[in-house]
């Protein structure tokens, strides 16, 4: 990356750079090379300007691949950006690994403090979970959990609350149908979850995801004890229509969460090497600074994270988009490349049926940013995932179980992302933006960072860090150090600005796969 005063040229090679401020038209800017171009637009910040001359029907070159096809003349020094750029992409099918990439080597010395589990998986948070198994059950769940206010539970200190995960979902599908079996993982996921101490299980009774389904399927068990050789049992469960109604299940809830809290109470934090971390990251409200600083910095964390033995997680398959060849090329193996290679196709087909198109992810937000096509936000995108070999492709909220970068399959919406990720087994998020969204999910903390220093600034009560100051000159790599202490230092019980603020409760959004009848 080269900075030359008022913009970023992020390749040799790009036909475009990136104003790192408002520009002014007559503005006169300096090139790397030396080269001296006067603007012949207002450039708001995060936008890009030519810096050659670009005939109709040829590609713009931004980190140093097409972002789309310019649909006129763009004269030197022009604007780019909607009304002159569109999206082209073919998936490049030859792109495939070739070779086994090399392992990172192995590093220690990054450790945290966290609650192990009897299954050797380790939580960053200790929550008691009520999980409602369809959307009749939500009201329950949610009057449930209020109940336990800090007061209630001032008595159990390694309680970090009493969490309801409820949601609009549950019945009206295929029994064992797609929409069945996603719910049913993704709720068996938060119940096996390493930062959930103990949890309830709530239906109505009638519902196709029923509780003797989830348990079954899932061979879900309740631990009793913080032990290594904890002894285990059928989890607790409530079914409304067999307990009366809904005053004698809340009644029966409550006694039963009152039951739980001292056993989940008996785990206590103790430290543990960083190999224990699986991170889920994610980019929300993206600009054009996204690309360039905070997502590149998430990315050396987690090439950091990784040869130390860690976990770390990419998904938002439709912002992947564009950038499937730089993962493909340094797949494990052949096999793993062409499973994400088939989930963008399936993508393609998905979204062809209700006449939507990749394109259409850039939000209004976005494009206001600067990001123009879907290929430049997946470029920028796919940088949170670092450099190192991609291991594994995973359906959405199964369960993650190999060490090192994995893609997960799911939108890039952000709750119904994010919630697939910790489902699957993140117990740490760092989430990235631009524009300034305000975000968390229990039971797992979420670290925000902002792209640039001025939104850092605007929205302190909801910035955990500030990338920004790559622009004026901190290095990615040393960005990439103050996330990576942060993130163990949040998950050694480090508060994140979002739960500060109370976030986490209504964000648990499972992907509502499939038609609902």
């Amino acid at each position: 990356m080269n900075s030359i005063n008022d913009i970023v040229l992020l390749h040799p090679s790009d036909s475009c750079c990136v104003a790192i401020r408002p520009l002014s038209k007559g503005s006169i800017l300096t090139l790397p090379d030396g080269r001296q171009i006067s603007l012949r637009n207002e450039i708001p910040a995060g936008h890009k300007i030519a810096i050659v001359d670009i005939d109709s029907g040829h590609p713009v070159l931004k980190y140093g691949w097409s972002i789309g096809s310019a649909t006129q003349k763009i004269a030197i020094g022009e604007h780019i950006h909607s009304h002159n750029l569109r999206c082209q992409h073919v998936v490049d099918l030859n792109a495939l690994a070739t070779e086994t990439p090399e392992r990172p080597q192995g590093i220690s010395g990054k450790s945290f403090e966290g609650f192990v589990r009897s299954d050797g998986r380790v939580g960053t948070r200790n929550y008691v979970a009520i999980i409602s198994t369809v959307n009749c059950s939500a009201s329950v769940s949610r009057m449930v959990a209020r109940h336990f206010t800090p007061e209630k539970l001032r008595d159990y200190p390694n309680v970090d609350g009493v969490v309801a995960f409820k949601h609009d979902s549950g019945c009206g599908m295929a029994y064992e149908g797609i929409k069945h079996k996603t719910l049913s993982r993704v709720l068996s996921g938060m119940a096996c979850h390493p930062n959930i101490g103990a949890y309830l299980l709530i239906g109505l009774g009638c519902e196709q995801n029923t509780i003797g389904y989830l348990v079954g399927e899932h061979k879900l068990v309740q631990i009793q004890t913080a032990s290594p050789n904890g002894s285990r049992k059928t989890p607790p469960t409530l079914t409304m229509q067999d307990m009366g109604g809904t005053t004698a299940t809340i009644e029966r809830a409550v006694q039963l969460v009152s039951e739980l809290l001292p056993q989940a109470n008996q785990f206590k934090r103790e430290k543990v090497d960083a190999s224990h971390l699986v991170l889920g990251t994610k980019c929300g409200g993206s600009d054009g600074y996204s690309g360039i600083t905070a997502n590149p910095a998430l990315g050396s964390a987690v090439d950091t994270l990784v040869a130390h033995g860690g976990t770390a997680i990419l998904a938002e398959t439709t912002e992947l988009y564009g950038a499937e060849q730089l993962l493909t090329r340094r797949a494990r193996s052949r096999t793993v490349a062409e499973k994400l290679l088939e989930r963008i196709d399936w993508w393609k087909w998905y979204s062809g049926i209700y006449g939507e198109e990749f394109d259409n992810n850039p939000s209004i937000g976005n494009k206001a940013g600067g990001l123009t096509t879907i290929i430049e936000k997946s470029l920028g995108a796919a940088t949170k995932g670092g450099s190192t070999a991609l291991e594994e492709v995973y359906q959405y909220a199964e369960q993650v179980r190999a060490k090192g970068l994995v893609v997960m399959d799911t939108p890039g919406f952000d709750p119904v992302c994010v919630t697939g990720m910790i489902a699957g087994g993140a117990n740490m998020v760092v989430f990235t933006t631009g524009r300034g969204s305000c975000f968390g999910s229990k039971p797992t903390p979420s670290v925000k960072v902002s792209t640039n220093s001025s939104l850092y600034q605007r929205m302190p009560d909801d910035m955990d860090l500030d990338a920004g100051t790559i622009i004026t000159g901190e290095s990615i790599e040393s960005v990439g150090n103050r996330i990576l202490d942060k993130i163990l230092l949040v998950a050694s019980g480090e508060k994140t600005k979002s739960e500060l603020l109370g976030y986490g409760d209504d964000e648990f959004t499972p992907w509502a796969l499939g038609p609902t009848l």
